[in-house]
């Protein structure tokens, strides 16, 4: 089966998979390595694990666990498509201390939050969305664990520890945003292991550590824009960002124009302005 790393951090691993699976192949025993959970975003195929047979469509999660062997069938339609995410056991026991029933349960049918969570998963890791693609497992793997022990009360309360945390936390990551950062440094930094920075950091500032990391670069690159003449690429590569489509992209998304029609407009350039304010009257 083709597999693709999308993304590889110290605690989660996100991986593409495409299975060319033919009806009537004959399946084979294969056995989970490590702790994984995997959203089936186009397709269809079976599963048999632990003396348990799931039937997965589209939209389905798969959960596996070190050292299970399962099997693989295409009785329906040929090949299927998975974003897998691969969990170290550091996490896996934040996500559900003790909480060994998340790794029995083989599979979920498609649930509509799961289904919403992985599909936010999908768009990060195709670049559309400014959702960091380890943050989207997380909250995706979470999600599941509370669905299968059942554990789904309310929010715990935000203490003025956390939001003080969350702050900290915060003016880290604004005062190093041109550096590589992810989550797993800014957990470090922060004290925190990487799900629960996760999930303070969200629950304090409302946005995830990676959002408040891009909205950082760009409010740098809009400065930029704004006070001198660089080219655009240097000012992308310097605020921090490693691909310059992906600025282009983050930046248009953010500000709605592209860097250089925000820098005309930034020198003086009332036209686009007026064109929308006129598109405003007229609507």
């Amino acid at each position: 089966m083709p597999m693709r790393i999308l993304r590889q951090s110290a605690s989660i691993t996100a991986s593409d998979y495409r299975c060319s699976a033919r009806l009537g192949d004959r399946p084979f025993a294969e056995c989970h390595t490590g702790y994984t959970m995997a959203y089936l975003r186009e397709g269809s195929f079976g599963y048999r694990a632990q003396g348990r047979a799931h039937e997965l469509v589209t939209g389905s999660i798969l959960i596996g666990r070190p050292g299970v062997e399962y099997v693989c069938s295409h009785d329906h339609v040929c090949g299927d498509e998975c974003l897998a995410f691969d969990l170290v056991p550091s996490l896996v026991e934040a996500l559900a201390p003790g909480g060994t029933e998340i790794w029995q349960a083989g599979a979920l049918p498609p649930l509509p939050e799961l289904m919403v969570l992985g599909e936010l998963a999908q768009a990060a890791a195709e670049g559309r969305s400014d959702v960091d693609i380890a943050e989207a497992g997380m909250a995706l793997a979470g999600r599941v664990a509370k669905i299968v022990s059942g554990k789904t009360g309310p929010a715990a309360a935000v203490t003025a520890r956390d939001r003080r945390r969350a702050v900290e936390a915060a003016l880290w990551i604004d005062e190093n945003a041109p550096e590589p950062i992810d989550l797993d440094k800014a957990a470090h930094a922060a004290g925190l292991s990487p799900f629960h920075f996760l999930r303070l950091f969200r629950r304090a500032l409302g946005v995830t550590p990676h959002q408040y990391l891009i909205r950082a670069r760009l409010r740098r690159a809009a400065r930029r824009l704004a006070e001198d003449d660089s080219p655009i690429t240097a000012i992308a590569y310097e605020v921090g960002f490693a691909d310059l489509s992906n600025f282009v992209r983050s930046f248009h998304r953010a500000a709605g124009v592209s860097p250089r029609r925000f820098r005309r407009t930034a020198r003086g350039d009332r036209k686009f302005f007026q064109e929308r304010i006129g598109a405003a009257l007229l609507a």
